[in-house]
């Protein structure tokens, strides 16, 4: 293996890894005396959730590739039932998933052209 075999893997790690795992440490090594409840600590999970429902409404009403082929309504409808199971079985993150991805595979299977 050459060092240009290497390089794709080699630009992932320089600027895809390493810039967010400084953030990631430097967010351990400030936040660890904090409390669970202290106000900082609240506005960086509502700007996380915040920013995560954004790529979640980026993905289903502007979708890429594939994606694009799946009615709005069968995307749009997924995202809500996903959501609903996450609700119904005990606010499970993966249940919801699971749920949304079954809803938008059958829609897919059902409606798309």
């Amino acid at each position: 293996m050459t060092l240009a075999d290497l390089s794709p893997y080699l630009v992932l790690i320089l600027v895809g890894f390493l810039p967010n795992e400084i953030w990631r440490m430097l967010g351990i090594v400030v936040g660890r005396g904090l409390a669970e409840d202290s106000e900082v600590i609240v506005w960086v999970r509502a700007v996380a959730v915040a920013v995560l429902a954004a790529v979640i409404a980026k993905l289903t009403l502007f979708p890429p590739g594939a994606l694009a082929a799946i009615p709005a309504l069968v995307r749009v409808g997924a995202v809500t039932i996903g959501f609903l199971g996450f609700l119904a079985i005990r606010r499970s993150v993966f249940a919801g998933l699971v749920i949304g991805e079954a809803a938008l595979f059958f829609g897919a299977l059902l409606f798309a052209p």
